[in-house]
């Protein structure tokens, strides 16, 4: 025999043993031929048992066997038994129905036909079947297809075909997973091309940020202030000291300028294209409220950029790690009632720089919405910065300053140092003491 032993080859048809033929009386016959039945079931008994756990004993796990145990075929039947801790009734059914399970197992299944793959193919949008690498994706497409049909038949005819014995040992086998289940709360019973061209088409009809008029307000708005600051101290270092009342007046003057110039630029050309009929085209009358206030959403959003890029712009000149354009200011040490300090003093300077980030949020913040303009209201539009913009730059400031102030507080601190002494009263009592001694000329010598 071949030493590989498969499950097919380990149920071999059992040999009976030849008729014994005698001259005995009926009675006799018929005794023997019982006694000869019984010997014959039990033979078959013991070679099914003895069958059951040699498949058993194949394809159990290695942590079932006793590895200590002699082979099979050199362990006499009657102490087999003591060397499997299962039931042989146990070990009997579940190598017959793994045996089973094999067989059906490796029949061919019936394969799917090509006309339902083709059919699938349909249900795919054209769009989606064209361009690079298309085909190489279709066929993964067409493969898992038949992978998912094939172990779906598998299951069914094993399911259909095969009763698994209501065995707890059989039970406890977790032969296969579970099959797949849909997503809680998704509902796929419909397409959602029909979902999506709807709201597509309404997000054209009410998305008002689409219309040609949006299109050249923005163009406007970026030709305006692409490259335009509402204030800019960039070249105040090379006009040299400053002092702070001169830098705030400066600081006022030029928003001043910058918002005038605006109005009689941009904000003219924006009021001169809302008075062309073209300017409404396509909007009907009952989406007028929708459309202004998306106009006054825009134009607010580019006043906010201009208005924040300004700030931005100031804060970067006090950049600790770059002075090239860090302003002068102009500075007095004063000495007044036996008192000396800074003028202004360093808490002034301080609110003068901080004047100008106010000064920035101030500006343009009394601009017409375009239907208050249309219609006559009061309505302006909202430029103003927000809150954390604000925050961010007045924080950013006051460490700058406080780091740049590094060296005329040591400055000032010398003089107290040096010459504290004689204004504050050290000098003039020690002048006192020394005309009060009265000494004689020797000692004056």
């Amino acid at each position: 025999t071949s030493n590989k032993r498969t499950l097919r080859t380990l149920f071999r048809p059992a040999a009976l043993p030849p008729p014994v033929v005698s001259d005995t009386s009926p009675s006799q016959k018929k005794l023997l031929a019982y006694h000869r039945d019984n010997e014959q079931q039990e033979m078959i008994n013991q070679l099914l048992i003895d069958r059951a756990l040699e498949v058993y004993y194949i394809t159990m796990d290695e942590t079932d066997k006793d590895e200590t145990a002699p082979p099979i075929k050199k362990r006499p039947s009657t102490v087999r038994k003591y060397f499997f801790i299962k039931p042989l009734k146990i070990l009997y059914f579940q190598a017959e129905y793994f045996f089973l399970k094999k067989c059906l197992q490796s029949n061919p299944m019936v394969p799917i036909q090509q006309q339902w793959l083709r059919s699938i193919l349909t249900m795919v949008p054209q769009s989606l079947m064209k361009g690079r690498d298309r085909e190489l994706l279709t066929e993964d497409l067409l493969k898992e297809i038949v992978r998912d049909y094939e172990k779906s038949m598998e299951r069914c005819v094993l399911r259909r075909a095969l009763v698994k014995p209501d065995l707890e040992e059989l039970a406890k086998l977790q032969e296969e997973a579970p099959l797949p289940s849909l997503p809680l709360g998704l509902d796929f019973s419909s397409t959602w091309r029909n979902s999506y061209i709807n709201a597509k088409n309404q997000i054209i009809s009410t998305l008002h940020i689409l219309h040609p008029t949006m299109k050249t307000l923005l163009d406007f708005g970026y030709t305006a202030f692409f490259n335009f600051l509402v204030l800019d101290f960039s070249s105040s270092r090379l006009k040299g000291p400053v002092d702070c009342r001169s830098f705030k007046t400066d600081a006022s003057l030029s928003c001043s300028k910058a918002e005038d110039e605006i109005m009689s630029t941009w904000h003219q050309r924006v009021l001169g294209l809302f008075t062309q009929s073209e300017a409404l085209d396509g909007v009907k009358l009952d989406q007028l409220e929708s459309f202004y206030n998306c106009v006054a959403v825009l134009m607010s959003n580019q006043l906010k950029e201009l208005l924040q890029r300004t700030t931005e712009a100031f804060v970067k000149l006090f950049d600790p790690e770059d002075r090239s354009h860090l302003p002068f200011f102009k500075m007095d040490l004063t000495f007044d009632e036996n008192k000396m300090e800074f003028y202004p003093s360093l808490q002034d300077l301080e609110e003068a720089i901080l004047f100008v980030v106010d000064c920035i949020g101030q500006t343009l913040q009394n601009i017409q919405t375009i239907r208050a303009w249309l219609m006559g209201g009061t309505e302006t539009l909202d430029a103003e910065l927000p809150a954390h913009t604000v925050q961010w730059a007045k924080s950013t400031l006051k460490k700058s300053i406080s780091d740049n102030l590094e060296g005329p507080k040591e400055h000032f601190k010398g003089y107290v140092e040096s010459y504290g002494w004689l204004v504050d009263g050290t000098a003039e009592e020690r002048i006192n003491r020394f005309a009060a001694e009265q000494p004689s000329f020797d000692e004056y010598t």
